[in-house]
């Protein structure tokens, strides 16, 4: 059971946030032209260096660029999120993206696929929203699953992920019960209802970007710049579930 924390960005907060427990740290690659970053390479050098995991994701798709992160950053994982349905919450075809996954695990069989399976956000009726059809499709490819929120319009246009916003449970659990590979869950997860996510979707591990991160003067998260405060609360509401049930199982 593992806690993931995204936007890592420097190896001082990857530091930080390994000395409070963190198990996974995140780190992003915002676009093709800037895609060597120093900070994130030393994130990744410290990551091994303490014994603590490491994932990136690549804000593209292009298989010669992933690969090419992958044989730079040595991840751990590298963690694709890239839309799987469109906005109107139906499937797209997954044959190019299963194409090219295969291809990325036969040429880097030390690095795991992380795939995050879209849920619609709580609240959100999407009767027949398909997490499970995807999760089923993708699992053969996939070292890792991670449940994130679907809201139709995504804050990263073609990408899932930093709503801000919890995943609809239900949905989560029963992806959770389905499924032969491990799943973290992530999606608005907060200091104050990881204790109770963890109880309800029984996942692998949780993970945390948006509200462990600092506020603005509007009182807006401030991407890339965690407050160690929020991490550390994290940490721990995490480890007290966690802990709960283990001793259930």
């Amino acid at each position: 059971m593992i806690v993931q924390v995204y936007e890592i960005q420097s190896p001082t907060e990857a530091e930080k946030c390994i000395g409070l427990g963190v198990h996974h740290v995140g780190s992003v690659l915002l676009s093709l032209d800037a895609w060597k970053s120093p900070g994130v390479k030393g994130v990744f050098d410290l990551c091994r260096e303490r014994g603590a995991k490491s994932s990136i994701i690549p804000l593209f798709g292009d298989l010669g660029m992933l690969l090419r992160v992958e044989d730079y950053y040595k991840p751990d994982y590298l963690h694709l999120c890239e839309n799987l349905t469109d906005p109107s919450g139906r499937p797209v075809s997954l044959s190019g993206i299963i194409e090219r996954d295969h291809v990325l695990r036969e040429r880097f069989p030390e690095t795991g696929i992380m795939r995050t399976i879209p849920v619609p956000a709580e609240g959100l009726y999407m009767r027949d929203f398909p997490s499970l059809e995807l999760a089923g499709a993708l699992e053969t490819v996939s070292s890792v699953f991670l449940i994130d929120t679907w809201i139709g319009k995504e804050p990263v246009d073609g990408f899932i992920g930093i709503t801000g916003k919890q995943a609809d449970r239900k949905v989560a659990r029963a992806l959770v019960e389905q499924s032969s590979i491990p799943v973290i869950l992530a999606g608005g997860l907060s200091p104050d209802n990881v204790y109770d996510a963890i109880l309800e979707v029984r996942p692998y591990g949780v993970d945390s970007c948006t509200l462990t991160n600092e506020k603005d003067d509007s009182g807006m998260p401030v991407r890339f710049r965690k407050d160690m405060a929020k991490v550390r609360r994290f940490v721990e509401e995490a480890e007290r579930a966690f802990a709960i049930l283990e001793t259930k199982a």
